[in-house]
């Protein structure tokens, strides 16, 4: 994953769920009552969050391991002060990705399946100016699922936007042109919404990259765009 990340961030990733080496009890009663497999997804991506934590730490001289990582009302986790970041976890993988605020106001990391989506759900997600957009990857590359790229660059795109913002951000509201080579993406938003600090943000910049199993995007915003 370290080729899709912009300079400045840390990062973990695993395959699988982790037995972490600290539960916070808040953490403990956030998923109590979820089920095994929403557990071992929610701890796991907190323990990769504190292993990335702790390279910021190293730099920073800070600890982080005694904040816990609650999701807000929207299921976004609420960082340390100083902090942005992201997590993501799809089939049995899991990353995280933080960074100092300093360096970036926000960045999303997503991971979705390797897999051509459903026609139904490429009218929900496509823009007009997408749909010529994916055919024209398509015939360049036919063997990456575009639509898989294109949504997981506008779920990278919101978990960077919400965190600015506190706004929803639907599929509409992104307009994302990706480049195949480099695996880069510009992200616009046709109609910003004048809240908070990023009242002025019009475009993110993002990263995507194709394994056999996983679409990887990454979307982000410089501090000094504030």
């Amino acid at each position: 994953m370290r080729d899709l990340l912009p300079p400045g961030t840390y990062a973990a990733e695993c395959f699988g769920d982790l037995l972490p080496d600290v539960v916070l009890p808040d953490e403990y009663a956030a998923v109590r009552t979820a089920t095994a497999a929403r557990r071992g997804e929610f701890h796991t991506v907190r323990a990769l969050a504190r292993r990335a934590l702790a390279g910021l730490a190293l730099e920073a001289h800070h600890r982080y391991e005694v904040h816990p990582l609650l999701p807000d009302a929207r299921g976004a986790p609420i960082w340390p002060l100083g902090i942005v970041g992201s997590m993501t976890h799809t089939l049995d993988y899991r990353a995280a990705v933080v960074a100092k605020s300093s360096t970036y106001a926000a960045i999303g990391l997503d991971a979705e399946s390797n897999r051509v989506l459903p026609p139904e759900v490429c009218e929900i997600i496509c823009r007009p100016e997408e749909w010529s957009m994916i055919d024209a990857l398509s015939r360049q590359e036919p063997s990456l699922p575009w639509s898989s790229v294109l949504f997981s660059a506008k779920e990278s795109v919101y978990k960077a936007w919400y965190p600015l913002t506190g706004a929803w951000l639907d599929f509409d509201d992104v307009s994302v042109q990706i480049e195949h080579d480099p695996q880069t993406f510009q992200a616009r938003l046709p109609a910003p919404a004048s809240v908070g600090q990023a009242s002025t943000i019009e475009e993110l910049n993002g990263r995507w990259m194709a394994t056999a199993d996983l679409i990887l995007t990454t979307a982000y915003v410089p501090s000094d765009i504030r």
